[in-house]
């Protein structure tokens, strides 16, 4: 099954990193059929191409979206995540995962300026109590996160909200990402910021996360792209049930006074190296 990363926007529909990543499927061995006595047999359907990537290695289709068609202006949450809801209906996927902030800080967290899992991983910016942000400047950028999450869940999704068994008691979850925490998860240098990231850090970046997770894009992917594909990589292990390869970090999402708070950030771990059993003679 595959699961849909998003790389959020506020500002132009083009600024969404939208990947969509799977897993890809062992090719079907070439089927021939005789072409009469005496003659060579000839195959039903042409073979693999060798370029084709590897059965179990990760496919990232990345996904243009303009916003050609709808009004001039900032991303409407509810518009996104009607679209997002509706990708996801087209291609049977049921883990979405957001680089956003999906709730406010729990007053009874023990921490005076952030959830536990902003805590745990020294994120840049706090979430607070209902409408504190830190800093100040990230206040638009989190609403809007909190809006798009509250519109998916009237759409039928749900918060991630188990750590046990992840993936096994909800149908559509919406998982929280942190590309920047996903870098340093995977023990690789962090992509630097859109604004002053070179050509030179993001193809260094994007060798070294394939020299670690072999995987293959439709395109070339953009600052945008490459960070919806590190944040997606925990989506991916949470529905094929492989928690060998995430990390969840934080306490779980409640309701609190009328506002949900806390909640999950979920990242990528390196893969765990194949066990080799030597023989004593």
């Amino acid at each position: 099954m595959a699961v849909l990363s998003i790389d959020l926007a506020t500002s132009r529909w083009s600024d969404l990193g939208i990947v969509v990543l799977d897993r890809a499927r062992a090719a079907q061995p070439p089927i021939f059929w005789g072409a009469g006595p005496g003659l060579p047999p000839q195959p039903l359907f042409t073979p693999p191409i060798a370029n084709e990537p590897a059965a179990g290695s990760i496919t990232c289709e990345i996904i243009l979206w303009n916003g050609a068609d709808v009004e001039p202006g900032p991303v409407n949450p509810e518009i996104l995540a009607g679209r997002l809801n509706h990708l996801c209906a087209v291609r049977d996927i049921r883990v979405l995962v957001l680089d956003g902030p999906q709730a406010w800080k729990s007053r009874f967290n023990g921490l005076a300026y952030s959830r536990v899992s902003e805590r745990q991983l020294n994120t840049a910016a706090k979430t607070g109590l209902p409408g504190m942000v830190k800093p100040h400047t990230c206040r638009p950028y989190t609403e809007f996160c909190l809006d798009l999450y509250e519109a998916l869940c009237r759409r039928g999704w749900m918060r991630f909200e188990t750590r046990e068994h992840p993936g096994l008691r909800q149908e559509r979850i919406l998982v929280e990402s942190s590309p920047r925490a996903a870098w340093k998860s995977l023990g690789l240098k962090p992509l630097p910021p859109k604004r002053r990231a070179k050509v030179s850090d993001l193809a260094e970046a994007y060798g070294a996360l394939r020299s670690m997770i072999p995987f293959a894009t439709n395109r070339p992917p953009n600052h945008d792209q490459l960070q919806a594909i590190v944040g997606g990589l925990p989506g991916l292990a949470l529905e094929e049930r492989n928690t060998a390869d995430a990390r969840i970090v934080g306490n779980p999402p409640r309701r609190e006074e009328g506002h949900w708070r806390e909640g999950f950030i979920v990242l990528p771990l390196p893969p765990t190296p194949p066990l080799v059993v030597r023989w004593l003679h």
